[in-house]
């Protein structure tokens, strides 16, 4: 079993981009960071630290394009500024909803995933581009209450929700712009 243990952040701008960053404290790979990016035409784009990093994230999620760039990452109490040579992010979130009490798998490939795909209409389980089973244990919960990107220096534009018009997986993040703290567990061993 695998896991990956950090914050997922999801935001939506209104000129039709939505932006995942994925920023791992604790992992198989280290300490990294890496951003999903949605275009407004549906074109799929992995931002990664490494080639070692893309292989195993397009082994489990699905893009159309993959950019290996050198990622400046600084993480606050309440924020997280990633800056790379195409695009550079800010996001800050509010209150945090804690949920402490660590849930075993078989719960949250059950009742939180119900739960789940009702209320956010996101998956906490699924099936991986590879065959691997991923659960989603999330710990702490934060709106974002602003954002800002830049491509080129370019300004996207207003926070606004998520859009995936094609998906990266089995489960997209919620459509309100939001922060997770989350442990991801990965089995392999079925595939």
């Amino acid at each position: 079993m695998l896991i990956f243990r950090g914050r997922i952040t999801s935001v939506g701008f209104d000129c039709g981009n939505s932006i995942v960053i994925g920023d791992w404290v604790e992992s198989p790979l280290g300490n990294f960071t890496n951003i999903m990016w949605s275009k407004p035409d549906g074109t799929r784009i992995l931002l990664s630290p490494s080639q070692k990093h893309a292989d195993f994230v397009s082994s489990l999620y699905s893009f159309d394009e993959v950019s290996i760039v050198d990622f400046d990452t600084r993480r606050g109490k309440r924020g997280i500024k990633v800056f790379t040579d195409k695009l550079s992010i800010s996001v800050y979130w509010g209150f945090r909803f804690l949920i402490p009490v660590p849930r075993p798998l078989w719960f949250i490939s059950s009742v939180e995933n119900f739960f789940g795909k009702m209320i956010f209409g996101s998956s906490t389980y699924g099936r991986a581009r590879d065959g691997s089973r991923e659960w989603y244990s999330i710990r702490g919960f934060s709106r974002v209450i602003s954002a800002e990107a830049k491509l080129s220096k370019q300004n996207l534009g207003m926070m606004t929700y998520t859009d995936f018009p094609e998906k990266f997986g089995f489960s997209s993040p919620p459509r309100i712009p939001s922060s997770i703290e989350v442990h991801s567990h990965i089995d392999r061993d079925k595939v």
